[in-house]
C-alpha cells in the first residue's frame, strides 16, 4: 500500500509542487491549505495519514495547535515541520509539542525525501504493539486493525477512540474522560459526539448476532469487554 500523506501549507505554488514531486515518488497526497481543513482531513481520512508535512504559519489554527490536536487523535503519525521559521527558540517548542523533525524553507526536494525515508525507516524499526480482544487485533505499527483476520478501514479518530478502548479494557470510561483523552481538552462538543463515535465503531468491528464489544455503562459511559 502506497504511503498516505498530508500536505498543510497555504502557500499554493509550495504545496502543488511538493504534491507533484511526493506523488512521482509513488506517495498518495491530500493537501489542507488551513488548519481546521487539516484536522478534518487528518481525523477522517481513510485510510489513515501516515506523515503528516505541516506547515507553521497557516490560517485558523497555526501549526503548533494543529500538531499538538493532531498528536492527541494520533499520537503515533510523524510530522514534519515545513516553515521559514528558523529561530531556534520556534524549533524547539515544534519538538517539544510533538514534531518529529524539522525543515526549514527555502529546502531541497531531495532533502525532504531523504527525511521522509528516515521518519519511515524508524517508523517500521519500531517494536509493533499488537491489541487484542477476542476476535478483534490492532497493531499500532502497522496502523492496521484486523477483525477475524480481514482488515477494518477506520477514519483517525475511530481509530484513536478503539486504542483507547484496548489499552483500557475492562475499565469503564465516562463520556468526558473519553472527551478529554481522545478530542483534547479544548474541544467544544458535546457527549453526544462519543455516542455518535461508538455507534459507528460497533457498526464496523462488531460481528453479526453477538454482543457488542463495547458495551454501554449506564450513568457512566462505555467499556470494552
Amino acid at each position: 500500500m502506497k504511503r498516505q500523506v498530508l500536505i498543510v501549507e497555504d502557500e499554493r505554488s509550495i504545496s502543488s509542487y511538493v504534491k507533484k514531486e511526493l506523488m512521482f515518488e509513488d506517495y498518495d497526497v491530500q493537501t489542507a491549505f488551513d488548519g481546521v481543513e487539516a484536522l478534518e482531513k487528518f481525523e477522517n481520512a481513510n485510510p489513515a495519514i501516515d506523515v503528516v508535512l505541516l506547515d507553521w504559519m497557516i490560517p485558523k489554527i497555526d501549526g503548533l495547535g494543529v500538531l499538538r490536536r493532531m498528536k492527541k487523535i494520533q499520537p503515533n503519525t510523524p510530522i514534519i515541520f515545513l516553515t521559514a521559521r528558523d529561530y531556534v527558540g520556534d524549533k524547539v517548542a515544534g519538538l517539544d509539542a510533538g514534531a518529529d523533525d524539522y525543515i526549514t524553507k527555502p529546502f531541497e526536494i531531495e532533502e525532504l525525501l531523504a527525511r521522509l525515508r528516515l521518519i519511515f525507516r524508524k517508523w517500521s524499526a519500531e517494536r509493533a504493539t499488537i491489541y487484542r480482544v477476542e476476535y478483534l487485533s490492532l497493531d499500532t505499527t502497522a496502523h492496521v486493525v484486523t477483525a477475524n483476520g480481514k482488515p477494518i478501514s477506520l477514519t483517525q479518530r475511530e481509530y484513536a477512540l478503539l486504542l483507547f478502548f484496548m489499552q483500557h479494557r475492562g475499565e469503564a470510561i465516562s463520556r468526558a474522560d473519553l472527551l478529554d483523552e481522545v478530542w483534547g481538552m479544548n474541544f467544544d462538543g458535546q457527549d453526544n459526539t462519543v455516542d455518535a463515535y461508538v455507534r459507528y465503531l460497533r457498526s464496523k468491528i462488531d460481528e453479526p448476532d453477538t454482543a457488542s464489544l463495547i458495551e454501554t455503562v449506564r450513568g457512566v459511559g462505555y467499556r470494552m469487554r
